[in-house]
């Protein structure tokens, strides 16, 4: 069994490699498999983390829960509904009833991001760009303090640069011009984490194959 499960994995990693060939029915079978087993996996998860353990348990607490104080909560029963509503897509004839709760979850999860990344994102931002250049007790290092004014300076040019009320020439251009390169190498380097994240997953798969299956790496 061991031994199926080794040539079955081997023969889907390869099936979805041959894309890189071109389009052909030994992707699309091993695409409509990982598909497929991947969104049945997330169901049972959902059910069991989501519907189970915290609205079903939440609403009708088992007798444990009840022993440690806890209480129904039938607010619950609203996200019930509301998830309830969303199935009526399946219904033609009902299906605009969906766009009640489907309204009301992208109004919700949009004002929940926007705190979270105001915070997150925005705030910490801000904090990490009004730091003292010598440390709070001028304790810096040297590395630290070139750290620092690599931060003010390409934060600075990087506004400057989306100045558009007055024409990038002179000093105001060079000042863009550094912003320019500050936003490229940003944008490199998140480029390139993705990248190295990407390849990650292809050296797990290369490992496995000349690895496990092959048995030419030990």
């Amino acid at each position: 069994m061991d031994h199926f499960g080794l040539w079955l994995a081997a023969f889907l990693t390869l099936g979805i490699y041959s894309f890189l060939y071109k389009d052909n029915p030994w992707y699309k079978l091993s695409e409509s498999i990982f598909i497929g087993i991947s969104a049945g996996y997330w169901v049972v998860v959902m059910y069991w983390d989501n519907f189970y353990a915290k609205f079903w348990l939440g609403v009708f607490p088992n007798e444990q829960a009840v022993e440690n104080g806890a209480e129904p909560d039938y607010w619950l029963l609203v996200g019930g509904v509301l998830g309830l509503l969303m199935l009526m897509r399946l219904i033609p004839k009902i299906g605009w009833v969906a766009r009640w709760p489907l309204a009301f979850i992208v109004g919700a999860t949009a004002g929940l991001w926007m705190m979270n990344y105001i915070t997150s994102n925005c705030m910490s931002q801000i904090q990490s760009t009004i730091m003292p250049l010598f440390g709070a007790d001028y304790s810096a290092s040297i590395g630290e303090i070139i750290g620092n004014l690599v931060v003010i300076i390409g934060t600075f040019s990087g506004l400057v640069y989306f100045f558009f009320s007055k024409e990038h020439k002179g000093a105001f251009g060079a000042t863009a011009r550094v912003g320019i390169w500050t936003i490229m190498i940003t944008f490199g380097a998140m480029f390139g984490y993705t990248v190295m994240s990407r390849m990650s997953l292809l050296i797990g798969r290369v490992d496995f194959i000349f690895g496990d299956w092959l048995g030419l790496i030990r």
